[in-house]
C-alpha cells in the first residue's frame, strides 16, 4: 500500500465548509504582521500551531503553543516557531476556546467501509481508550447511541454543575462525518482531535485527513 499523507489545512478547511462542520476560528498565516492583525481582531487567549506535511503529531514535536495571552507572548511564540528548521505549510493562529475536548474520526475498513469513532479527546483518548464505533451511514439515533456509550456523555450532560452541551449538535457533527466519509472515498482516515464542545456549540480545533 502507498504511504498515506495528510491533506493541507486549506483543503481540509474547504471540506469542512462543504459539509457544514464548524471549524475553530483561526487563520493560516505566513507573516508575523498577519498573526498580529488576527489577534487584534479576535482577542486573546490564542493557540499557535506550526503546520508541516512532515509533522502529523504536532503536539509531540512542540509545535503547538496554547494560552497565549498578549501581543508580547504572540511575537515570542511566532519567532520561536518561525525559526524551526522544518518544511512549513504556515503557522495557524486560532482563538482558544474553552470546553470539553472530544475526538471523532473515521477509518476506512476494506470489508465494512467507513467505520466512525467517538470518544473523549486530547490525550485522554489514548489514556482511557473509551470510544464507541459505528459503520457509516448513521442517522441521529445511532449518533446519540455512540455518545451515550462513552464516559464523555457524563461530562457533556453537565457534570458537577457545568452547563450541559447540546447532544444534538454533537450528533449532527457525527452525521456530517458519516456523509463526508461516504462521499469523499479518496480519504482513508479522518481524525478530529480535539473537537471543543461547550454550551454554545461544537468546533473542530485540529482537522486531519489522510489520503
Amino acid at each position: 500500500m502507498n504511504k498515506m499523507k495528510a491533506l493541507e489545512y486549506k483543503k481540509a478547511e474547504e471540506i469542512l465548509a462543504n459539509y457544514d462542520i464548524p471549524l475553530c476560528p483561526g487563520k493560516l498565516v505566513l507573516e508575523e504582521k498577519e498573526a498580529l492583525a488576527f489577534a487584534q481582531k479576535t482577542g486573546y487567549p490564542l493557540v499557535v500551531k506550526l503546520l508541516s506535511p512532515l509533522a502529523l503529531h504536532k503536539t509531540d514535536l512542540g509545535l503547538v503553543i496554547t494560552g497565549i495571552r498578549n501581543k508580547k507572548e504572540l511575537i515570542e511564540v511566532w519567532q520561536e516557531l518561525a525559526a524551526r528548521k522544518i518544511k512549513k505549510e504556515g503557522i495557524l493562529i486560532q482563538k482558544q476556546l474553552s470546553g470539553i475536548e472530544i475526538v471523532v474520526g473515521m477509518k476506512r475498513d476494506c470489508q465494512f467501509g467507513p467505520v466512525l469513532m467517538f470518544g473523549l479527546g486530547g490525550i485522554l483518548v489514548e489514556v482511557l481508550q473509551d470510544v464507541s464505533f459505528r459503520i457509516a451511514p448513521i442517522k441521529e439515533k445511532e449518533a446519540v447511541e455512540m455518545i451515550k456509550e462513552t464516559k464523555a456523555y457524563k461530562l457533556i450532560s453537565g457534570f458537577r454543575g457545568k452547563k450541559p452541551v447540546d447532544v444534538k449538535k454533537i450528533s449532527k457533527l457525527l452525521i456530517s462525518l458519516s456523509e463526508l466519509s461516504l462521499k469523499e472515498n479518496y480519504i482513508r482516515e479522518i481524525d478530529f482531535n480535539p473537537v471543543i464542545v461547550n454550551s454554545q456549540g461544537v468546533w473542530v480545533a485540529d482537522p486531519r485527513f489522510l489520503i
